[in-house]
């Protein structure tokens, strides 16, 4: 008879590791946020250059600009290179570069206020949608209400009721800008809520206000970053809109738009009126854009 040979015990080196039950502490899906690498591109370099320069004319408005952006003089319609108005001057005399200067503080002012609130209370939407189904129907209808209104009737209608001035543009562009930073977070969280990490803290006891908290809105926040530039290129353009039809920031008080508006009379006699603001708008929009777009391909990579 053969016999078999016995088998060798196998060695500890040679025994599979257990598998361990993941911590609470690492149950947040982990990615690198590439946001650092977007704005090295050559396109994020161009945009941040380009809304670098704009945001620092505006910044330095009081030490750029020579005159006040109300004072008027003699020099009605000046062009370009006269002495004293290197971008000439208004059909009253004012200064051309002290106007763009000062509209780009305005302007600035007005988004920089207007974006961080929609984006908030569109978050807070998303948010609410969230916690229950009921109030996911209310949300939903509530941005198709706001949707429901285009851009320019949307400000026609809140001017109507308050009247031109700072405020209503303030109000315009949040309203805007609500539907598009809660649709997107509300999505990011639908989708994060199949991931197996969230299914795995459910089962690990965490709460679901913790679960949301700590691992879905975390992953689900990356695209509001790029919403955020594109949310800006919208308000340049709402403002613009606005105070070129009038209803927005009232004169004497410079915009890019009410200076571009004043400037529509006398584009064949004085085109230089209007190449002041045109040049700085499309810089910032321009800007804005190749930023919001260098962004959005790094974050679907």
């Amino acid at each position: 008879m053969t016999s078999t040979p016995d088998l060798a015990p196998a060695s500890p080196a040679t025994l599979r590791k257990p598998v361990r039950a993941p911590q609470k502490g690492t149950l947040r899906k982990t990615s690198r946020h590439p946001y650092r690498a977007a704005l090295s591109t050559a396109r994020a370099r161009t945009g941040l250059v380009l809304v670098g320069a704009v945001v620092l004319a505006g910044l330095l408005a009081p030490l750029l600009a020579g005159h006040g952006p109300t004072d008027q003089s003699g020099l009605s319609l000046a062009g370009v290179g006269t002495p004293g108005h290197p971008l000439g001057t208004d059909d009253l005399g004012r200064d051309l570069l002290s106007r763009v200067l000062y509209g780009i503080r305005a302007d600035l002012g007005i988004i920089a206020i207007a974006v961080p609130v929609g984006a908030v209370l569109g978050c807070l939407f998303a948010l609410a949608a969230a916690a229950h189904p009921v109030l996911d129907t209310l949300v939903q209808r509530i941005f198709d209400l706001i949707l429901a209104f285009p851009g320019l009737i949307l400000a026609l209608a809140v001017t109507a009721i308050l009247g031109p001035g700072r405020l209503p543009v303030v109000l315009v562009i949040a309203l805007a800008e609500i539907p598009a930073f809660g649709r997107l977070l509300r999505g990011g969280i639908l989708v994060q809520r199949e991931r197996e990490y969230v299914t795995a803290a459910r089962v690990g006891g965490s709460s679901g206000p913790r679960v949301l908290v700590r691992h879905i809105l975390p992953n689900a926040a990356d695209p509001l970053i790029v919403q955020v530039a594109v949310s800006l290129t919208v308000a340049v353009f709402i403002e613009g809109a606005m105070s070129f039809l009038g209803v927005g920031v009232r004169p004497p008080e410079p915009t890019l738009g009410s200076v571009l508006s004043q400037s529509m009379p006398y584009l064949a006699q004085a085109p230089h009126f209007a190449a002041g603001p045109l040049i700085t708008v499309t810089a910032l929009v321009l800007g804005l854009s190749l930023i919001a777009e260098a962004l959005n391909r790094e974050v679907r990579r």
